[in-house]
């Protein structure tokens, strides 16, 4: 069974994946891989420079072509293709067969990148989807964000789950004051959420009191999502967002939450089901906190 969907970014890159069950392994698009590798985002000159690649191998009687898998993947039309996909064994090697002097680099970050606390935390936030917890976590209140993000990050930071008592400030903006914070969260829970514009009003507002030293966003956006769902069946496509226009939607959300609340609205699907859509939103809201970050992360 294939129905994991996950995207990684290198380099404001997709690369993407598709989880297989059976074997319990990731396989990796071909075609992402070598655009990542000659810094090319043109789907037909890749295509056709893997295919040169692939008759230079085989002359060489290399099994590395051997090795491909065909899968289907989404494209960028939303429909899905089947396409070559490697291991991981399988893209490590590629790279290292790969003229470019961005292999080095690209193979240090795919093979570390799932052993940092960001890859660690994701891969359980991919787990949420099928974990009994996501219909067990309280909706709407403290306690829920807590829940949240002590499962995302507990055994990564000491503090997961825990209410912050040390003030934090992120590009010369103070968030809540600590000793302010107990009776801040408690007012932004018992904000309505009834409609679209309520729930936006609350999540920007629990932005601005960012309870947690750190994962405060990641938190945050499935907190949001799960209100949305409960409320008016509905979820953030987080996809659709580009990052650039999410983070700077949210530092202004401060003083007018306008921008954020069009951006997230634009988004709204009714697949609160589906597992790619959540998947997809993982890949989405980590990498948002990925490099620079406006507001969302401290």
């Amino acid at each position: 069974m294939m129905n994991k969907i996950s995207i990684r970014f290198y380099d404001d890159t997709e690369v993407r994946a598709v989880w297989d069950d059976t074997n319990s392994k990731w396989w990796f698009s071909v075609l992402d891989i070598v655009g990542v590798l000659r810094g090319e985002s043109d789907y037909e000159k890749n295509r056709n420079y893997w295919k040169y690649l692939k008759t230079k191998l085989k002359k060489e009687n290399s099994e590395l072509v051997s090795r491909a898998n065909q899968l289907k993947l989404t494209a960028s039309d939303g429909k899905k293709y089947l396409t070559d996909t490697f291991d991981y064994d399988g893209i490590i090697a590629l790279a290292k067969n790969f003229p470019s002097k961005k292999a080095n680099r690209f193979i240090e970050w795919f093979t570390y990148s799932d052993e940092t606390i960001d890859g660690k935390s994701k891969s359980k936030a991919y787990a949420l989807f099928d974990s009994s917890l996501l219909d067990t976590l309280e909706v709407g209140t403290v306690k829920g964000l807590q829940q949240i993000h002590a499962y995302l990050f507990g055994g990564l930071y000491d503090f997961a789950g825990q209410i912050r008592t040390l003030n934090i400030a992120k590009g010369g903006f103070q968030f809540a004051m600590a000793r302010f914070l107990p009776e801040t969260l408690k007012n932004i829970e018992k904000m309505p959420e009834s409609t679209f514009d309520e729930t936006a009003d609350k999540y920007v507002e629990m932005n601005v009191a960012h309870p947690f030293m750190e994962g405060n966003g990641r938190s945050t956006r499935i907190w949001l999502d799960l209100i949305l769902k409960k409320n008016l069946k509905l979820c953030v496509d987080w996809s659709k967002i580009n990052k650039k226009d999410y983070l700077s939607a949210m530092e202004k959300s401060i003083s007018n939450p306008a921008q954020i609340k069009a951006l997230l609205k634009s988004a709204l699907t009714d697949k609160i089901n589906d597992r790619e859509v959540f998947m997809k939103g993982v890949d989405y809201s980590y990498y948002y906190e990925q490099e620079d970050n406006i507001s969302e992360e401290q």
